[in-house]
């Protein structure tokens, strides 16, 4: 049941000068005056779209160098719709549109060393960098790929592919080169930028012999940047075309910023490959500046004193969304290691000691955190700190009382969802709103996000299908290597006719708050990281002595488990070396996060009649709840094999 008395909310006095409640000022004075609260402003700006958005490129001063000719066209089409056509501008430029001596970039590593570098000195490596992308023969729409830890440099590149008009697109350094191979090699990038290393719970971990092995199978590669992270003068012989970034760099002072139309792509992302290899999810420039400045301008309250962090790495959005911060001026923490090294105090030292007032995480962080029995609140200064940012998952009521015992009483809790898909938020916070125990505090301005039954009905106070139904500005431009358009259409309209079905399981409360319960598909979740089935079985059935397997989450202590059924060849047993073989090459070709805490075997796998694996059956008979439609099954008899497991009641 929904709480009725919030945990928190803001004094009138705070929630009267936030961003939200002046921009909502503006729009009741020049256009509705008859918004008085957040759900009326909410309903205007999905009503009036062709005037919100617009408001909303003032307000937060997007920078372009041609106006619109329209705001909306086909304003009627999922997909289809187009936004501020005739617009020309440079995402980059509107990120580095500060030049001054404030902090842009704090970074600090598990070891505590620090790096800091201003607006001015910001632009002067980017300048630097693109010089040299510019004289390699990048240009625009080629792709930049980025093998990098969450560091200074990941950023820089960035800025310097975009400036240029090319593409940037990222892998966190944890991925085995299968996994690298199945996002860089759909999209043929031009240039590689990758580190000699990184550090990740004390140890050391060399990137070389895997940037190596990619680029073999990267022949589009014209060069190869190594930065320097773990040595100062990383070892490139033997990768092909590689430069250390010293060496790269040119002599450039100024930026030539290529002026590209609003929907010109900026960022390639990636599925989680439940279906086969990732897909190639294609963002425009436009879409995503004006609605990360939505976010976090407007529902985050961000501002030029602000400094803003967010734990992630490379590959998750969260990095593109906490890069985008630099459009508003703030200064962006970062962080590269384990929040738990050398202990579970690390992030709250480096909270105190720089004053970071926007602290943003996942779920399963926060849940990790409090196990581990520390109380920031009793350690540290935390002052500064209004607002803590929590997603990857849903956030666990529990945790919503450990936040305000344990870490500050008077803070805005946001927990946020949205995703890869639309790089950005379907529901987040609100500086005004009070904070209800388990509930995402609104739905995002703009985005008519609402809750179906499986007839396509909205509902209330009831579970259903999250959906969004009507067009926004930061949905995917296209599919790479989908000429017609039908892996998009399969993706999220397919479900319901001209609407956006996102694939969570979730709930409208009365508050008009938000709870999210996870992912109604078969993707993976383990602490909040999306995995798709299909990157474990291409590694697990690489293994002579596996036929077949099935992978499922199965919910477990407030989170959620990666359980591997396998079926192997006739007379073999499952035993700990096999298991352990199994692990370890899941964990070499894929990310730790992929590798299954239990391991089972099955005499039988079930699947459809035209011989789909059914994941979702199989997660369903392990929870003891009914399955739907076993007639659509080919062997429906082999659902018997995963019930009552005894290996699935223990740790």
């Amino acid at each position: 049941m929904p709480e009725k008395k919030p945990l928190w909310k803001p004094s009138p006095e705070r929630a009267a000068k936030t961003r939200m409640a002046l921009f909502m000022e503006h729009i009741r004075r020049e256009y509705a005056s008859h918004v008085s609260d957040y759900a009326g402003l909410h309903r205007w700006s999905v009503e009036r779209p062709e005037i919100f958005w617009p408001e909303v490129w003032a307000f937060c001063g997007v920078k372009a160098s041609h106006t619109w000719d329209k705001v909306l066209v086909d304003g009627d089409r999922m997909p289809g719709a187009k936004w501020f056509t005739g617009v020309r501008l440079n995402f980059a430029e509107n990120l580095l549109r500060f030049r001054d001596e404030h902090p842009a970039i704090i970074f600090r590593d598990e070891h505590g060393r620090r790096t800091e570098l201003s607006y001015a000195e910001l632009y002067a490596q980017v300048a630097k960098l693109a010089g040299a992308m510019r004289a390699m023969g990048v240009q625009k729409n080629d792709r930049v790929a980025g093998f990098m830890p969450n560091r200074p440099e990941t950023i820089i590149a960035m800025l310097a592919a975009t400036s240029i008009g090319a593409i940037w697109s990222s892998c966190s350094p944890d991925f085995g080169v299968t996994g690298v191979l199945d996002r860089f090699g759909q999209i043929e990038p031009k240039l590689l930028i990758a580190t000699d290393g990184y550090y990740y719970n004390g140890k050391t971990i060399d990137s070389l012999e895997r940037v190596r092995n990619v680029v073999d199978e990267l022949p589009s590669l014209e060069r190869v940047v190594v930065a320097p992270f773990v040595s100062e003068t990383p070892a490139v012989d033997g990768i092909r075309n590689a430069v250390r970034w010293q060496d790269f760099l040119a002599d450039e002072t100024e930026i030539e910023f290529e002026q590209v139309p609003f929907d010109h792509p900026v960022y390639i992302m990636y599925s989680s490959g439940t279906t086969g290899v990732p897909k190639c999810i294609v963002h425009g420039g436009g879409g995503t500046l004006l609605q990360h400045l939505k976010e976090l301008v407007l529902h985050t309250d961000l501002h030029r004193h602000d400094r803003i962090f967010y734990f992630t790495t490379c590959g998750w959005m969260m990095w593109n969304w906490l890069v985008s911060s630099l459009a508003v001026g703030a200064t962006v923490m970062l962080y590269d290691g384990s929040p738990f090294h050398p202990g579970p105090e690390g992030l709250w030292k480096y909270a105190e000691e720089e004053g970071i007032s926007v602290f943003g995480t996942s779920a399963k962080y926060i849940a990790a955190l409090e196990k581990s029995g520390l109380k920031p609140r009793e350690q540290f200064d935390l002052s500064q700190l209004r607002a803590i940012l929590s997603t990857g998952s849903p956030l666990l009521p529990e945790s919503f009382d450990y936040v305000y015992r344990d870490i500050k009483e008077d803070l805005q809790l946001s927990s946020i969802s949205g995703g890869t898909d639309i790089i950005s938020c379907f529901a987040l916070g609100n500086p005004m709103l009070p904070v209800y125990k388990g509930e995402l505090q609104c739905r995002g301005l703009g985005m008519a996000v609402d809750v179906f039954d499986e007839n396509g009905h909205p509902v209330r106070e009831t579970k259903g299908e999250l959906v969004c139904t009507r067009p926004f500005p930061s949905m995917p431009v296209h599919f790479w290597n989908d000429p017609d358009g039908k892996k998009y259409h399969k993706a999220y309209f397919s479900r319901f006719e001209n609407t956006w079905c996102h694939g969570d399981f979730a709930e409208l409360t009365e508050h008009d708050g938000m709870i999210i319960y996870g992912r109604s598909d078969a993707t993976l979740n383990p602490g909040g990281v999306r995995i798709g089935t299909a990157e474990i079985y291409r590694q697990v059935e690489k293994l002579e002595e596996v036929l077949e397997s099935i992978a499922v989450g199965q919910r477990w202590k407030g989170d959620e488990r990666i359980v591997l059924f396998v079926r192997l060849r006739e007379g073999l047993a499952l035993d700990d070396g096999l298991r352990q073989r199994i692990r370890e090459v899941i964990r070499a070709n894929t990310t730790p996060r992929h590798v299954p805490a239990k391991i089972v075997q099955v005499r039988d796998i079930p699947r459809t009649i035209s011989g789909k694996i059914v994941e979702l059956a199989v997660q369903n008979v392990i929870h003891g709840e009914p399955v739907k439609n076993t007639d659509a099954l080919a062997n429906p008899q082999a659902l018997d094999e995963f019930r009552d497991i005894p290996e699935l009641q223990t740790d």
